[in-house]
């Protein structure tokens, strides 16, 4: 049986998770897809669903998309969902998970490399991160949860953006972009998103091409700290005032940064040190990825990890008018800057 590819669907509390999933179930898109949700809440998802089975939770939608509710685990849903899909139960093409607003998707994910039989059934295709344009400066601001939902994405979907002046969003888009600049960024209206932007986007493809927004790499030497403008009522907890202009400096704990190198990576010395570091700081570390230029071999290595995960993959070989380099970029909460370069260039040949 192909490998099932599953979605992470993220956001903050009210970014429209639930308006875009419901589009996404009652669109005539010929697809059937099982969503797994991490609860109800207050709003079912569809009004006309049949349960079919009160005590799994699995209901059934009139395109044919099912629904499954889950207050345990993950792991116990997706085995369930896969066992009826073999048996010939359960129909659908692909799963789509949607998290509480409050949950940190790194365990998601991770559910699907650490688990043998998961991994056997299903493909991680992508995190996606709703951000509402009108609430999100605020959450940023105070919520953790909220900075590493977008520090983990591989897309983002900024929702309620008719809501705020234009400025708001763009400042929003620059802070984002420093916060994950690997994931595209689109402005969604009422869930109303086309699905090649949703699923196959293979986020997690150990493949050879690097996703970083190419005007983030030209800032050679920046800092990454930047600025915004906020009106005049602005009190974010956040926020040092400086002078009378209001002018404030977000310095989010979610931040990012790139590695480039000329040099060959000695590879024995690199899985070291990347094992030493992830051992360290895992935890803090949300997503890392890197096309690598390597001593000994004539191809791309591809390399990410979430969390303490990590994994590489021989890519295509270097063209031979390609200039071999290397590139990382690390996406993480507080993470030592200057301790994983110097580290890094050590591993240089």
């Amino acid at each position: 049986m192909a490998l099932i590819p599953a979605t992470i669907l993220t956001g903050f509390l009210g970014s429209g998770k639930t308006t875009l999933l419901k589009r996404i179930l009652s669109e005539a898109h010929g697809q059937k897809i099982a969503v797994i949700e991490n609860e109800f809440g207050e709003e079912n998802i569809d009004n006309d669903i049949l349960v079919t089975e009160s005590k799994e939770q699995i209901v059934q939608m009139s395109n044919g998309c099912i629904c499954c509710t889950i207050r345990e685990d993950l792991r116990e849903a997706l085995q369930l969902l896969a066992a009826k899909k073999r048996k010939g139960l359960l129909d659908f093409d692909r799963v789509v998970i949607e998290t509480t607003g409050l949950a940190d998707p790194g365990p998601v994910a991770q559910t699907f490399f650490m688990d043998d039989e998961i991994a056997e059934s299903y493909l991680l295709d992508s995190i996606l991160t709703l951000v509402d344009a009108k609430h999100a400066p605020q959450q940023l601001n105070d919520r953790q949860e909220a900075r590493r939902q977008v520090g983990f994405a591989d897309q983002i979907f900024i929702s309620k953006s008719e809501l705020v002046a234009k400025e708001e969003t763009e400042a929003l888009v620059h802070r984002l972009k420093h916060m994950n600049p690997r994931a595209p960024q689109k402005t969604v209206h009422f869930g109303d998103v086309p699905l090649k932007d949703v699923f196959d986007l293979r986020g997690f493809n150990l493949n050879a091409k690097l996703d970083i927004d190419p005007d983030f790499l030209k800032e050679e030497g920046h800092d990454h700290d930047h600025d915004h403008e906020h009106g005049e009522h602005c009190d974010h907890p956040s926020h040092a005032h400086e002078g009378h202009g209001h002018h404030h400096h977000h310095d989010d704990d979610v931040k990012s940064f790139v590695f480039r190198a000329d040099r060959p990576f000695d590879p024995a010395r690199l899985e070291d040190f990347l094992g030493a570091i992830v051992n360290i700081y895992g935890p803090r570390m949300l997503r890392y990825k890197g096309v690598l230029h390597m001593q000994g071999t004539e191809r791309k290595v591809i390399f990410q990890g979430v969390h303490q995960l990590m994994g590489s993959d021989l890519g295509p070989a270097w063209g031979p008018d390609e200039q071999r380099n290397s590139r990382m970029v690390f996406i993480g909460i507080d993470l030592p800057r200057e301790i994983l370069e110097q580290g890094l260039e050590q591993c240089l040949v």
